[in-house]
């Protein structure tokens, strides 16, 4: 689906299906939004939008009403809640997201959605949402149809909200990000997951490339990420891109990216394997986030480190009771081989550190299911050892309406969990009952001890895939995390 960005009424009223989408109070003959509602509907349109309006239940998340108008097109009126909780997005983009899921109009070749806004900065959020909600990936048989969605935001007022060239390329870079996510794993393995992001990378200006392949990783110390993917027919990597001068703050995105995930020898059970093409959802968020920020000539330095593997079963597979030897040349353990994408984001870390020399480091992945538990599929867990990052995270999350939320970041407690008779420590801990997505970023955030890097990290495991889609989740968040901790 092509989405085109209008400002003027007349490309709305041609659409096969028109949705509205404003809160509550919007509705009603002395309404604020009745102005933009006739200034942009038309005087008999606006009346229809006002009846189903007030026919329209919003409940908590939102509700809605439809009808054929007058020239046998569609008209359908999503109605937002007036109010959210202090956790929720002030955008109300899941609400959006739902709506416009909900409402079919992204199965018109031509459809069109009209934003009454409460506030300018609201865009982002609802143009995002809309992206979330109509995924690109398919595989079904047939010729697909062509599709295009024409999306305009307004106020209250009537006054149209331009959609800037920045939140353009943030929604396209999370709809692609959500279309690696769902990619088939067969077809999206490290090599070829490394070339889709050299696709990406190519056309912008000053990014520079370059790859680390199979034993090249350890000859530059990555044993973590090499021992995940070192039995895959396709060989685990990791991809480094960099832009921007080399003065100011030095700030890196390193994703998890592994292609496949069977759980290595310790292999998951029925049920629990489906879905795992997923679990390279931090590395295509974090992929996304660095083409936005670098396609705008960023005034800092920005590097991305892409960490790419298979866990796959095979001879060469590493093992419980193996030593690793990680790139920050600590020792570990394994004791779950199903516990890998702490590995390959520890190395990278580790090397966005020490090899890079990166003064801010901000991860993301789909490390913990515990996470979904913790903080569920809406917010993604944040953890980090600045408190100054966290907020920025947390803001961000609101802001964009990639939500966060913070669990607690304390070594002290933690790192007893992964206590090894024989190594530095073991990859997985002895209480899976004692906070274990924060204890999986500590053991990340042991790997930059002796640094002096400012770390966030953001396990986005639920929030990345919802109803077995991608959701391109992290692009937004860590675009707007970055830009508030300085680096423009």
């Amino acid at each position: 689906m092509k989405f085109t960005f209008v400002d003027q009424p007349k490309a709305l009223l041609s659409a096969e299906h028109l949705l509205l989408l404003a809160t509550k109070t919007s509705f009603g003959p002395r309404a604020r939004a009745h102005g933009a509602f006739t200034k942009w509907l038309g005087k008999d349109l606006a009346a229809l939008a006002q009846q189903l309006g007030g026919e329209a239940s919003p409940g908590l998340l939102g509700g809605a009403a439809s009808s054929l108008t007058a020239s046998g097109h569609r008209l359908t009126v999503g109605v937002l809640p007036d109010t959210m909780s202090r956790h929720n997005s002030p955008a109300r983009a899941e609400s959006i997201r739902k709506l416009v899921a909900g409402s079919g109009v992204g199965g018109s070749k031509l459809g069109a959605v009209l934003v009454v806004l409460d506030d300018r900065a609201h865009v982002l959020p609802a143009v995002n949402a809309i992206g979330r909600a109509l995924p690109t990936f398919t595989a079904k048989s047939g010729k697909p149809t062509e599709r295009t969605l024409a999306i305009a935001c307004t106020l209250a007022d009537g006054s149209a909200v331009p959609v800037d060239a920045a939140t353009r390329l943030i929604t396209l870079r999370a709809r692609e990000a959500a279309h690696f996510v769902d990619t088939p794993p067969t077809e999206l393995d490290p090599a070829a997951f490394a070339a889709a992001a050299k696709r990406v990378l190519k056309p912008l200006r000053g990014v520079r490339v370059r790859e680390l392949v199979g034993d090249a990783l350890l000859r530059s110390k990555l044993g973590g990420i090499h021992a995940v993917g070192r039995c895959a027919r396709s060989a685990p990597r990791m991809l480094i891109a960099q832009t921007g001068p080399a003065r100011g703050l030095h700030v890196a995105l390193v994703g998890k990216g592994v292609t496949y995930d069977t759980g290595g020898l310790h292999i998951k059970a029925r049920g629990m394997m489906e879905t795992m093409k997923a679990d390279m959802g931090g590395a295509a968020a974090v992929l996304g986030a660095f083409a936005a920020l670098a396609a705008q000539q960023p005034k800092h330095r920005l590097s991305l480190l892409l960490c790419l593997a298979e866990n796959a079963i095979g001879p060469a597979a590493y093992k419980p009771d193996d030593v690793l030897v990680m790139h920050s040349g600590k020792t570990v353990e394994i004791n779950n081989t199903d516990a890998e994408g702490r590995l390959l984001l520890a190395d990278g870390c580790s090397y966005a550190a020490r090899d890079l020399g990166a003064a801010l480091i901000l991860d993301a992945a789909t490390l913990t299911g515990a996470q979904g538990v913790a903080t569920g599929d809406l917010h993604a867990a944040v953890m980090s050892n600045d408190e100054g990052v966290e907020q920025a995270l947390l803001a961000a999350g609101k802001a964009t309406g990639d939500l966060c939320w913070p669990l607690p970041f304390a070594p002290e407690f933690y790192r007893s969990e992964f206590h090894s008779p024989i190594a530095d420590m073991r990859n997985s801990v002895k209480n899976r009952s004692n906070a274990q997505s924060s204890c999986a970023a500590e053991f990340v955030h042991w790997h930059l001890d002796g640094t002096s890097a400012r770390w966030g990290h953001v396990d986005l495991a639920s929030p990345a895939f919802r109803g077995d889609r991608g959701t391109g989740f992290g692009v937004a968040l860590l675009v707007d995390a970055v830009r508030r901790l300085g680096a423009r």
